[in-house]
């Protein structure tokens, strides 16, 4: 049986914490508001690249930002 991982991740934290809208942020990522709340509810897994960016804009980790648990929902 294949199991497929799970990705979770902290975005909302990280912009509430930075006081921005899902539209400042994806402005300075290069991506939709739509693209932010998808990634917000779950719904979209980001590229590596867009993972880079995301990071950067935080000032933080991959890691700190996003979790990965191989089948089970975080």
């Amino acid at each position: 049986m294949d199991k497929k991982g799970y990705l979770g991740n902290r975005v909302n934290v990280f912009r509430a914490e930075k006081r921005w809208s899902q539209q400042e942020l994806a402005d300075k990522v290069g991506v939709s508001r739509q693209t932010i709340a998808s990634l917000e509810a779950n719904k979209y897994n980001p590229s590596l690249m867009l993972a880079f960016e995301l990071a950067n804009v935080f000032d933080a980790k991959i890691d700190d930002i996003f979790t990965y648990s191989k089948g089970v929902e975080l």
